[in-house]
């Protein structure tokens, strides 16, 4: 079909429809997820579908998708909500002001260095807009089956929007934030996104003590 062709069709469809024909209805591709396909038990595998995926509309403005870093060994996951703007132009974890620091939480309170941590987020793309709930959903079964493959002991929520969505809550996260928490068949903490840090300087004590808290219950785990 010559493009000719198909820019007559579509004249055609659309001086149709506004006589009020319809051919097809509305398609919402938000309504769309990845639970809706067999996803691979690799994660290499895993990562090229992220990659090729254009489920939801944070796909349109993405430079790059971010599927993880770090050790696919280790018993501790980091989740954050989305890829930050360094990270997205990147497509590399710990990018950025926000990446810096949350790199510093891991390695200067922790005493591990950042590649020995699994990190991950929950979209997989950032958009010209803040990603929400719907935009998780639609990378659920990407997050999911990480977690099937990784299976870490401990997961560390980053931030209030992750905190949420995981635990399907409406919670204070303040009031939750640094507790030891069950989430399936692992412990989960949540704690201060770096860029809430960021703004809120004061917090940052809060913070080293959830971080040291961690460390201790890491070590245990080990």
């Amino acid at each position: 079909m010559t493009k000719q062709v198909k820019n007559q069709i579509l004249k055609y469809l659309y001086n149709q429809k506004l006589f009020g024909f319809n051919y097809h209805s509305n398609l919402n591709i938000n309504f769309y997820s990845s639970c809706d396909f067999n996803l691979p038990n690799s994660l290499n595998d895993l990562k090229n579908s992220v990659a090729n995926c254009h489920l939801c509309e944070l796909s349109k403005g993405r430079k790059n998708t971010l599927f993880s870093y770090g050790n696919n060994q280790s018993k501790l996951m980091f989740v954050c909500d989305e890829p930050t703007k360094s990270e997205d132009e990147l497509g590399i974890f710990y990018s950025g002001n926000t990446g810096e620091l949350l790199s510093k939480m891991i390695e200067n309170v922790l005493n591990i260095k950042k590649e020995e941590v699994y990190i991950t987020t929950l979209a997989k793309c950032r958009g010209s807009k803040e990603a929400s709930f719907q935009n998780f959903e639609s990378c659920s079964c990407y997050f999911h089956k990480q977690l099937e493959i990784i299976n870490p002991r401990l997961i560390i929520a980053v931030g209030e929007k992750v905190y949420s969505y995981l635990m399907k809550n409406d919670e204070d996260f303040s009031q939750n934030r640094g507790k030891t928490l069950n989430f399936n068949s692992s412990l989960l903490i949540p704690i201060f996104s770096p860029i809430h840090l960021l703004k809120n300087p004061s917090l940052k004590k809060d913070t080293y003590l959830d971080m040291l808290k961690i460390k201790n219950l890491y070590e245990e785990l080990n």
